[in-house]
């Protein structure tokens, strides 16, 4: 009997510490699954990004209230990033530049960092995959430009790619003249996939080489790139382009990554605002402006 009992003990007392190492694991994933990333660009008056800003220095509100930040990393911090190459039938005269400026922007990552590159015209063609190390696929330098453009379908089969990914910044470069001739979603179906993915978009507009500009077309790149918390590049020659890719991949290296669990709040609204404060004067913050609770 003695033998049963203290046999029957031991047996509760293991099932009672599976569960509590099982609900210790459910709260874990429950935190990470609960946590709104944001990666935060800080620039200076001159333009030139900040380092060394301490957690302590930053705030962070959701519609207007404080959150606690849970996550704080610098620049140590790996990125994804994937190219969007437009080639379409209107890139004909910009293609060989924008295939340079790609192979720029690889040439640049980081050792941890990854980058895919995609082609969208009439479809997306993935032209090669995530790889780290500059890896440059032969498939760069064959290519054409024909077809249609699928522009809102690029970026948001970008966003949906990149948000499968682990790394915790994230981007989206596109190369383009922002026109949209055939996309089956809409440009904000795909800025909330971006904004979901937490997914930062840089806007390379293409009609602005040698004077050329397209107004709606620019007016796009510069709302995909405002409201994700990246910026536009209006690229009037080789050398502003080279060196807007470069400003992009230190940017990556140097952001502030931020995370929280959003307060519980009464309120029914899908769309929650994010404001990023920074104690120090005289500051640049750019994130993005928020995201959707029910992403469409």
């Amino acid at each position: 009997m003695q033998k049963f009992s203290f046999a029957l003990i031991t047996f509760i007392v293991f099932l009672i510490s599976v569960n509590v190492v099982a609900a210790q694991d459910d709260d874990v994933i429950k935190v990470d699954s609960s946590l709104v990333i944001l990666n935060a660009a800080i620039s200076d008056k001159a333009g030139h990004n900040v380092p060394g800003i301490k957690e302590k220095e930053f705030k962070v509100l959701e519609d207007g209230v404080e959150q606690q930040i849970e996550l704080f990393e610098t620049s140590d911090t790996p990125f994804a990033a994937i190219v969007l190459f437009d080639t379409s039938g209107s890139m004909e005269d910009r293609l060989t530049l924008a295939r340079t400026a790609a192979i720029n922007f690889l040439q640049g990552l980081r050792p941890d960092d990854v980058a895919a590159v995609y082609k969208f015209d009439r479809n997306i063609t993935t032209i090669q995959d995530f790889s780290q190390s500059q890896f440059i696929s032969d498939k760069m330098f064959d290519l054409s430009a024909r077809g249609i453009t699928v522009l809102n379908d690029a970026i948001y089969k970008a966003a949906k790619d990149l948000e499968a990914r682990p790394e915790k910044r994230k981007a989206i470069i596109v190369l383009s003249d922002g026109e949209d001739t055939g996309s089956n979603a809409s440009a904000k179906k795909a800025l909330n996939a971006a904004l979901a993915a937490n997914a930062t978009i840089y806007t390379v507009d293409l009609t602005t080489w040698e004077g050329n500009t397209r107004g709606q077309n620019t007016a796009v790149l510069k709302d995909f790139a405002e409201k994700s918390g990246g910026f536009f590049i209006a690229v009037k020659n080789g050398q502003v382009l080279r060196d807007s890719l470069e400003s992009v991949i230190q940017e990556l290296g140097t952001q502030y990554t931020l995370g929280y669990s959003p307060k519980e709040t009464n309120s029914k609204k899908k769309w929650r605002s994010i404001e990023v404060v920074i104690s120090r004067p005289n500051l640049t913050i750019r994130t993005r402006k928020g995201y959707n609770v029910e992403p469409n």
